[in-house]
């Protein structure tokens, strides 16, 4: 009996035993996935439809009776709104300021020159570092006793006195004959936050600047053109898609930042960041059911910034229509 078998039927067989093995590669991959990610969100999602206490989790039904009011708890309780506040400043200003000590430390360790692999490798102490190591380095430096910060600050600033910079809420600043409130413990937390992950920012652009042909810099040399002018027109178009992205990442993570926050102030002096509240609220109150629904709100706010950025600022193709 001859063989029926047409090309076309070989490629599809080809084509699913190529697809058979494939998934078979990444099966692992999947059930890791599914067992460390999927299933704890999903868990997540139910527990925050429940109304249920830590003691009770172990008895907790995927079928017990569903309710809202985990939801109208979270936020209805004090201090939801102005800790959304807080999270959103905080993740902007890490961000940015991430982001701008990454930027500066690429433009001046991108051209050639003794010593500069040391300079390279040193840049990316900060984020190599235990967390709980370089927290308690800050807590000693800007200790109001003993703190090298307020030493230097009343010997050579002439300050009046040591500045309590974890500790202390809001202080008022005079500028320009206006009585400015300046948060301290939120800015503080701020600028650890920047310096601790600027390596990340750095290392990003810094292999984007190497890609940039030299040509192109040697000739706008040759016209003449300014240092700002090369970055501007030559630098800059090369880093934008890369900043862009960059921020997307570094506001995420800093929006549910909480070992940093918590371990310098633990979420005190106007420094209770979403992330603290959801640690609080599960250990504190031991409410596992709000505890859930504020991490979905939260999702759920992080969901929103993520469609404007992809709206707005996602960076594009080349011929896409804005």
């Amino acid at each position: 009996m001859t063989s029926t078998t047409t090309p076309t039927t070989r490629r599809r067989t080809l084509r699913q035993r190529e697809n058979r093995d494939g998934l078979l590669l990444i099966s692992p991959t999947l059930l890791v996935v599914l067992a460390v990610v999927v299933l704890p969100i999903l868990w997540t999602v139910v527990l925050a439809f429940q109304r249920i206490r830590l003691i009770d989790i172990q008895s907790a039904g995927l079928f017990d009776a569903y309710t809202l009011r985990n939801f109208s708890t979270v936020l209805g309780s004090p201090g939801f709104w102005s800790s959304l506040g807080t999270t959103v400043a905080y993740a902007v200003g890490g961000t940015l300021l991430s982001l701008g000590l990454g930027l500066v430390a690429a433009l001046a360790l991108r051209r050639p020159f003794r010593g500069r692999a040391l300079l390279r490798g040193a840049m990316l102490l900060p984020y190599v570092a235990p967390v709980v190591a370089v927290a308690f380095v800050w807590e000693v430096m800007l200790s109001p006793q003993y703190g090298i910060v307020n030493d230097w600050g009343m010997r050579l600033l002439g300050w009046d006195e040591p500045i309590a910079f974890l500790t202390d809420r809001e202080t008022t600043v005079s500028l320009l004959g206006l009585q400015v409130p300046v948060p301290v413990a939120l800015l503080t937390v701020i600028v650890f936050e920047g310096w601790r992950y600027f390596p990340f920012a750095f290392l990003f652009l810094l292999a984007r600047m190497q890609a940039i042909p030299r040509d192109l810099e040697e000739a706008a040399v040759v016209d003449d053109a300014a240092p700002t002018q090369r970055f501007r027109h030559i630098v800059w178009p090369q880093l934008a898609p890369v900043l862009a992205l960059l921020a997307m990442l570094r506001f995420v993570m800093n929006f549910n930042k909480f070992d940093d926050v918590y371990l310098l102030t633990g979420g005190g002096s106007g420094t209770d960041v979403a992330s603290v509240r959801v640690y609080d609220f599960l250990t504190a109150r031991f409410d596992v059911g709000a505890a859930s629904a504020q991490a979905l709100v939260l999702a759920a706010v992080l969901l929103v910034f993520l469609a404007v950025y992809l709206k707005f600022f996602a960076p594009r193709a080349d011929g896409e229509e804005s």
